[in-house]
């Protein structure tokens, strides 16, 4: 199979993940097959194959989409193929795991148990619902106290062979401006002068050299794990579970599916609705909970 042009985006991370898709999942299989002999029923065996050999049902889904999107390029722009043969339904949807949330009081115990530093980063996190690459990216600029909010106009991307690439962020809904909590803002600023930035362009969040933050050199230098564990939150609870967290709080507290959006930085509302979804479940609780307490009360 040729490749033919694709489009596969800005971000480095991407790139990378879609070569190793190609190299490993598709290219194995489809390399010495003609274009116009791939079918339904050959990508149908293709995708059967990959999971019986044990790759996961979201390695799968991620393998397929790409194969469509090269075949779309085939079929629509170099006009050759007549048709896109990928067009099973499901094959692309990528059934994850509910993550774990975490309450505002487990927000606090983990970052009390953090060394100070990075204090105030884990509460900038469950508060604002950003992303590790967009948070570790910060500067002083970005960050306006008085107004109460922060700017989000760059990430910083970690690839597999442990190189960090600045960039711009995931895509134009990344570039955005969240609103900072009050007690998110008092936070900021008491981190801001007890760590002062050496000019604008330094890092808001930093090591103790004052080099940008990697994730699994985080993880060792707080003790993630047993700080997790300490503040009772369960096991295998991870950094970008406090993203989820906020996303949770967002939704709890009432945003729209817009608001939403705007606030996590996504262009599309799938993943509002799943927030909103855990919101609206959280609101049968409740009614369930007041319809108790009406029950014990109906005496008239």
């Amino acid at each position: 199979m040729r490749r033919p042009g694709l489009r596969i985006g800005d971000s480095s991370r991407d790139r990378e993940l879609y070569l190793m898709l190609l190299r490993l999942h598709i290219m194995p299989w489809f390399a010495d097959r003609a274009l116009d002999r791939i079918s339904p029923q050959s990508v149908r065996s293709w995708r059967t194959e990959l999971l019986s050999q044990g790759r996961s049902e979201l390695t799968a889904a991620k393998s397929y989409r790409l194969l469509r999107a090269i075949l779309n390029t085939a079929a629509r722009d170099d006009r050759l193929i007549r048709e896109n043969p990928c067009r099973m339904r499901g094959f692309d949807k990528e059934q994850t795991s509910e993550r774990p949330t975490a309450s505002v009081d487990q927000v606090w115990r983990l970052s009390a148990l953090m060394p100070r530093r990075f204090r105030a980063l884990v509460l900038f996190a469950a508060f604002t619902g950003l992303r590790w690459g967009e948070l570790v990216a910060l500067r002083p600029g970005d960050v306006d106290l008085d107004a109460g909010v922060v700017h989000v106009v760059r990430k910083f991307a970690e690839l597999q062979d442990g190189s960090r690439v600045p960039g711009r962020p995931k895509s134009d809904a990344g570039f955005r401006t969240v609103a900072l909590p009050a007690a998110l803002v008092t936070v900021v600023g008491e981190h801001l002068a007890e760590f002062p930035p050496d000019d604008g362009e330094s890092l808001i969040f930093r090591g103790p050299k004052g080099a940008a933050l990697r994730r699994n050199n985080f993880h060792r230098s707080v003790r993630w794990a047993e700080c997790v564990a300490e503040a009772g939150l369960p096991e295998g609870f991870r950094f970008h579970d406090l993203r989820h967290t906020g996303n949770t709080l967002a939704a709890s507290s009432g945003a729209s599916t817009r608001e939403l959006m705007h606030r996590m930085g996504h262009g599309s509302m799938r993943a509002a609705l799943i927030y909103q979804h855990v919101s609206s479940q959280r609101d049968r609780e409740i009614a369930a909970a007041i319809d108790v307490r009406i029950g014990r009360s109906n005496d008239y």
